[in-house]
């Protein structure tokens, strides 16, 4: 069990959505796992993997090596300062709560690991 607070509230937030909508319900999944198997993803990986239009959700951290050369939504668990500024310059770098709030139904959301 995670013992920061956020965390597990944000986990707790995550579960409720995910009885309607299974998106969360991994994304929950993810997040409850062991800290040494939390997913660290470059922005080269969300540029190549993430469309025009789509939000990538990122369960773990996204690291700032590549470059963002379109236009892209990335919420994630953290971001590096670096990341989040390269993100910002074309795009939006948000949290997964806030994501949750903006989309609670996950339309044209990407998990990437």
């Amino acid at each position: 069990m995670k013992t920061n607070l956020q965390t597990r509230t944000l986990i707790s937030e995550l579960q409720k959505a995910g009885k309607t909508v299974p998106l969360w319900k991994r994304v929950a999944e993810e997040l409850e796992s062991s800290t040494r198997r939390m997913v660290a993803v470059n922005i080269s990986k969300l540029d190549t993997v993430v469309q025009e239009g789509e939000i990538a959700l990122v369960p773990g951290k996204v690291l700032s090596l590549g470059e963002a050369s379109k236009k892209m939504t990335v919420a994630a668990f953290s971001f590096s300062e670096a990341a989040r500024a390269k993100i910002s310059v074309k795009g939006e770098a948000i949290s997964i709560t806030e994501l949750l709030k903006k989309n609670p139904q996950g339309k044209k959301v990407r998990l990437i690991k």
